[in-house]
């Protein structure tokens, strides 16, 4: 890696770190990453152990498409089957193309562990920069807490799911799903208290959903005593929800496949531990896309010609998972069954891993700039660890609060599902609202930039946003009961009143935007000179 001697070549330096801190900064021996992100307002806190492949490794792991259709089969097969999956991926592909470029430009220009909040900070007009910037930095936070929940629930559910297949006296109940829950949010944890080892788990998490799709395709199709028709696998829709227009049912079905394509910024939170990230992490974001757009069809269309018996057997299961079934009526064997579905619930685990690498990211890049309360304590990197470790450890405290959501709610899954899209979704578009306020050309493009295309997905993800965070709110089935509706806006309502509760009491004094890294800068050229 190229070294800058900042003695020839002075740069705008300065620090994430307290002012008191200034003194200790060493400038005299920074790489060219190091040197851009100090010029950006913060030091090198993480080491850059990462690669393309392990970067890659952990955004398709996190989001992991075709294991998302396995586990979304739960409610969204009574809400369009096989027509909604099949033809919901390549509509939900092309809109994650335009989102995934949205990112990648941003990335691309402005690479930063804070991604989102922190370009919008860069954007937004210095006026309504500070507050714009928090209000993305708290969504993108919450989204991912929401988005941890929703893959421990799915991997919760399998598992109890495989037990009860083994056992046919054995009812499910709500808190059987619930403990199972924190089981893999707690096993999951550990795998995040040691940085050296991420990228190898990267690889491995990667390897392993590859692999486990491989055998999956493969077996299920050859195993299958008889196959469905085409005319059933691609003409064929069906609605259980309760709602009289096939269309609301398509629609509000549709989170289910949204949510193998969620979390597309994944890669832009590792950007401080990869080389190059304003070139490998559009490719990351972008080969992440692909990966799961070709993972999730083929997979959705195997599945779906490889039903055996009624269609109605996999929607009554009294697994509580649709695929387990599919997998015991397919080859005809309990044992065989459990085996292919410890196959998902292993790359479900590693999706929760990656998840958790993500959120806690978040919270630590949004820490160092005074976002969160307790900032002091979870903006900081353990020594020896190179991990956020008290990050890492409210993370998954939140994540196991949000569990408590199933035991009120059989539709919780999908609400966490929504409330995981939708607020992403919001954290996205604010920094591209803010871009095209300040004009696509008045900011210095990086390697990876569309021109006019990129202008055209800006359009669509904004429009995709307010489209979800309307109809993601109805309810997923008719009538509405307690025990079945979307609880999605009362999520919305609870994280908005966080939001301006602690802006009002403690951000807006605190939080450290625009203005004060660019002080922070210029207090570090004038004590450089000095020094000279």
């Amino acid at each position: 890696m190229e070294t800058i001697d900042v003695e020839k070549n002075p740069p705008a330096i300065a620090s994430g770190l307290d002012s008191s801190d200034h003194d200790n900064f060493d400038t005299k021996s920074l790489d060219v990453d190091a040197l851009k992100l100090a010029e950006m307002g913060y030091t090198q806190d993480m080491k850059r152990n990462y690669g393309v492949w392990s970067v890659l490794g952990v955004g398709f792991s996190l989001t992991n498409s075709w294991y998302a259709i396995s586990a979304a089969l739960v409610t969204g097969i009574s809400s369009g089957g096989p027509l909604l999956i099949i033809y919901g991926i390549i509509l939900i592909a092309l809109i994650s193309i335009c989102v995934g470029v949205s990112l990648s430009e941003l990335a691309s220009a402005f690479p930063n562990a804070g991604g989102q909040y922190f370009w919008t900070n860069e954007l937004a007009p210095r006026k309504y920069a500070n507050f714009a910037s928090y209000l993305t930095g708290w969504f993108a936070w919450a989204g991912s807490i929401f988005t941890s929940a929703s893959v421990a629930l799915a991997t919760g559910a399998a598992l109890v799911g495989c037990y009860q297949l083994g056992h046919p006296d054995f009812t499910v109940k709500p808190w059987h799903v619930f403990v199972a829950y924190q089981m893999a949010n707690v096993f999951c944890f550990f795998f995040n208290t040691y940085g050296s080892i991420l990228p190898f788990i990267g690889h491995a998490t990667l390897y392993c959903s590859l692999v486990s799709f491989l055998v999956i395709l493969i077996t299920i199709p050859a195993a299958a005593p008889t196959h469905q028709h085409a005319r059933f696998v691609f003409a064929t829709f069906i609605n259980n929800t309760g709602w009289s227009s096939n269309g609301v049912a398509f629609i509000v079905g549709l989170v289910n496949t949204n949510w193998a394509f969620a979390c597309l910024d994944c890669a832009t939170h590792l950007a401080e531990e990869v080389h190059q990230p304003e070139r490998m992490v559009p490719i990351a974001i972008m080969g992440t896309v692909a990966v799961g757009f070709v993972t999730s069809w083929f997979y959705g269309i195997s599945m779906f010609f490889s039903i055996v018996g009624d269609f109605n057997d996999l929607v009554g299961s009294s697994t509580g998972v649709p695929i387990l079934q599919l997998f015991k009526n397919a080859v005809s064997s309990t044992a065989g069954a459990v085996i292919l579905e410890a196959l998902i619930i292993a790359t479900g685990l590693g999706c929760l891993v990656a998840s958790h690498t993500w959120q806690n990211r978040l919270c630590w890049s949004f820490a160092r700039d005074k976002g969160i309360p307790g900032h002091q304590w979870l903006s900081r990197v353990t020594p020896g660890l190179n991990v956020p470790l008290s990050a890492h450890i409210v993370s998954c405290l939140l994540v196991a609060a949000v569990g408590c959501l199933y035991l009120g709610s059989y539709t919780a899954l999908n609400s966490v599902i929504a409330a995981c899209i939708v607020l992403l979704y919001v954290s996205y578009s604010i920094p591209v609202i803010c871009l095209l306020i300040k004009g696509r050309n008045n900011i210095k493009h990086g390697p990876f930039w569309l021109g006019q295309i990129g202008l055209l997905c800006n359009i669509v993800l904004l429009l995709w946003t307010v489209f979800t965070l309307v109809m993601y709110s109805f309810p997923y089935s008719m009538p509405v009961k307690p025990s079945t509706m979307n609880y999605v806006p009362a999520v919305y309502g609870i994280v908005c009143l966080i939001i301006c509760a602690d802006w009002l009491i403690r951000g807006r004094r605190s939080y450290r935007g625009q203005g004060s890294r660019k002080a922070e800068i210029d207090k570090i050229i004038r004590h450089e000179n000095a020094v000279r």
